[in-house]
């Protein structure tokens, strides 16, 4: 007969404590995010302080730079300079002369601009404004415009009619297609652009019944469907392609990412070393006043104090261990891509994580979190630290090549392809294999797309259009 017992066994098993655990996410984190935690720190802890990079003890400021001369006179130089190296200079107070530049227009200022001189009424104005503002940023009104109607609270309230009015007041605007509410509209509202009267006609029918087919690019079933030659459904094709499907694109600003690499790759005695960015590094100490204060007058009732100190000795030594174990991984980086360094892609080696991690005594899931979101400043470029990371791929010879220096092949024999005739991606393949690289055809183009090189089709296409007198390309 089965029975119940009880039994006590023990055990050993791995936990990791919560300032562990938050160590990994921090270490994870970009230089940006991390130095915003630091900041974080600064604003609530006591004890930390940040670091003063003025002149050291017993050494003396250096003298202020004289004075330049100034024009004399009123008018717009008076706040212009001559320099010590007689170079012109500005001086005012008040801003920088970047303050003097051209401010890019928004498409919502640019369609108000115009309705501003545009003889309406009050109301009518009101109404062309708000669809000019509940635009998005590629020109579209993805909202209905009885939503918009409700957010004026005009009384009395608009018809339908009068907001369709009032659209199509906009869209009357420059630039052309935009306050359309889906693609085919935007494209409809283009098509007097198109010179050729047949060509506009038929890329009417293409636009309002056949988007999709024209979106997949299937010419064939196209024709079919219309009943027209190839060459004449190719040419009003190409017609539609001419035209903008996001015109608020060219009043948008871009938004530009900037990378801060967080090593640096200089040469040293022939030998690449990975020199950490001091800009990323956040300058911060203990306050020894306020810790020498809490320590002499210390107590029981003191806790949460206690509690501060502890939380900033461990981010101050925290940073300095994060940024030690960022440059020791990227130096063991480069003393295997010595080559990558002096040649370019072509010259990348196969490189795994367990390599890094023994080379640098820590487990290959430090690695990981160590090359992610921290980049390394080179000569051919800034680049991720986990893009020195690849498998290695067997060649003819019994030896490996890293994906990336195929990559850089496939980007060399392109671009070194006769004009008119580009290569294919099995011809690309073949030439891969003479050189004993064996590399499947579609692994060529997943390759070829990950560098954004067309294909050999377009690439013709192309060439054929360069290769056209410009009054034949007008005339397309």
């Amino acid at each position: 007969m089965s029975s119940l017992s009880l039994q006590a066994t023990t055990t050993l098993q791995a936990a990791m404590s919560p300032r562990l655990q938050r160590a990994v996410r921090l270490l994870q984190m970009s230089s940006q995010d991390f130095a915003q935690v630091v900041r974080d720190a600064l604003d609530t802890n006591p004890f930390l302080e940040p670091e003063d990079n003025g002149p050291e003890p017993g050494e003396t400021a250096p003298e202020p730079a004289p004075e330049a001369a100034e024009f004399s006179g009123d008018g717009p130089y008076e706040s212009w300079g001559v320099d010590g190296g007689g170079r012109l200079r500005y001086s005012d107070a008040d801003g920088s002369v970047f303050d003097t530049l051209a401010e890019g227009i928004s498409l919502a200022a640019h369609l108000l601009g115009q309705l501003n001189v545009m003889p309406l009424s009050e109301r009518d104005r009101t109404l062309a404004g708000a669809m000019a503002l509940s635009l998005d940023d590629d020109g579209y009104l993805r909202i209905p415009l009885q939503e918009v109607a409700q957010a004026l609270d005009l009384q009395p309230e608009p018809e339908p009619d009068e907001l369709l009015i009032a659209l199509r007041q906009v869209q009357a605007l420059e630039p052309a297609g935009v306050a359309a509410r889906d693609v085919a509209e935007c494209l409809a509202l283009q098509l007097p652009a198109i010179a050729c009267g047949e060509a506009r006609a038929l890329a009417a029918i293409i636009v309002r019944d056949h988007l999709d087919l024209l979106a997949a690019r299937d010419l064939r079933t196209l024709a079919r469907r219309l009943g027209l030659e190839a060459h004449v459904v190719e040419e009003a094709c190409a017609a539609i392609r001419r035209l903008d499907p996001r015109p608020g694109w060219r009043y948008s600003q871009p938004y530009v990412q900037y990378v801060t690499p967080d090593v640096i790759a200089r040469k040293v005695r022939g030998r690449w070393t990975a020199v950490l960015n001091e800009a990323v590094v956040p300058r911060v100490r203990l306050n020894r006043s306020y810790v020498d204060l809490f320590q002499q007058y210390r107590n029981g009732e003191h806790a949460q104090l206690s509690a501060h100190l502890q939380e900033a000795r461990w981010t101050v030594r925290n940073v300095e261990q994060r940024f030690s174990t960022i440059v020791s991984v990227a130096q063991a980086i480069l003393k295997r891509q010595q080559h990558f360094l002096a040649y370019g892609a072509m010259a990348m080696k196969p490189l795994a994580l367990r390599e890094i991690a023994q080379e640098v005594g820590v487990h290959e899931s430090t690695v990981s979190r160590v090359t992610n979101n921290k980049f390394m400043a080179t000569p051919c470029g800034v680049f991720e630290l986990k893009y020195f990371f690849s498998r290695g791929m067997a060649t003819a010879s019994g030896g490996e090549c890293s994906p990336t220096a195929i990559r850089g092949l496939i980007q060399e024999m392109v671009a070194a392809e006769p004009a008119g005739q580009p290569l294919s991606d099995v011809d690309i393949a073949r030439q891969l294999d003479l050189q004993g690289l064996r590399v499947a055809r579609r692994t060529v183009t997943k390759y070829r797309q990950l560098l954004r090189i067309e294909p050999a089709e377009r690439r013709r296409a192309a060439a054929n259009d360069a290769s056209m007198p410009l009054e034949q390309r007008q005339a397309a």
